[in-house]
């Protein structure tokens, strides 16, 4: 009882600096954002700010280091209508300060499955993971619009030459992937790579700085340099 007093005492004083912090920067409307912020973190503990399309089930598999911030950020091909899914029956962790989704993407975390996000960086709208396993996600990384994540097969296929995966995708530091790029089981990919828009990656790409792309996914060019998290080329 005395910790719910001490969250509420802490909210009155917070909540006034998160409107301010909003204001003027968010289409979303500020009212529901901090109707959510307040939901979250008196009865979760947990600092989510999350747009009024949200649905989260199993708030209390997710674990934060610090902030995660769901559908605020306006993006041009997502609306306030966008609906933001996330099941979590596994364990969904990320380790950073801050961390931040957008609109429209859809999180299954499969019981007993483990996805891991690092320092930094966003996903843009419209991606879906579909994780029955293991996903890492190191830091600083930008993922843009409608990319899919999927570790497991769910069915079984046998054929002569089948050479077997490892039932997880992990994705190093400060990589940019591309719109539209689809991972699927067994897939590494190096510190500071790039993947093309639309590649299909299911492989391991043990070279940093690379350009990955195509379908399948093959080493395009190497010694790439990666402006920031922002996804620029240089």
């Amino acid at each position: 009882m005395l910790n719910k007093i001490k969250i509420f005492k802490w909210l009155i004083q917070y909540l006034p600096k998160l409107y301010k912090k909003y204001k003027g920067k968010t289409d979303a409307n500020l009212f529901f954002v901090l109707k959510n912020f307040t939901y979250y973190k008196f009865f979760y503990n947990k600092h989510i700010i999350a747009h009024r399309k949200t649905k989260i089930n199993g708030v209390e598999n997710i674990e934060l280091n610090g902030s995660l911030e769901i559908g605020v950020n306006p993006f041009g091909i997502s609306c306030n209508e966008d609906i933001t899914l996330i099941n979590v029956k596994g364990n969904m962790k990320f380790n950073g300060s801050h961390y931040s989704i957008g609109r429209g993407c859809r999180f299954d975390i499969k019981e007993n499955a483990i996805v891991e996000f690092g320092e930094g960086g966003h996903i843009t709208a419209f991606s879906n993971f579909v994780i029955s396993n293991k996903l890492f996600i190191g830091d600083h990384c930008a993922i843009s619009w409608g990319c899919q994540f999927l570790d497991d097969d769910h069915q079984t296929i046998e054929y002569t030459g089948k050479q077997e995966r490892k039932n997880e995708i992990i994705i190093g530091n400060h990589v940019w992937i591309g719109s539209g790029a689809q991972f699927y089981k067994g897939t590494h990919i190096a510190d500071g790579c790039v993947i093309a828009a639309n590649s299909v990656v299911r492989g391991i790409f043990n070279a940093p700085n690379s350009l990955i792309g195509g379908n399948p996914a093959k080493l395009i060019k190497s010694d790439v340099t990666l402006s920031a998290v922002t996804g620029i080329l240089v």
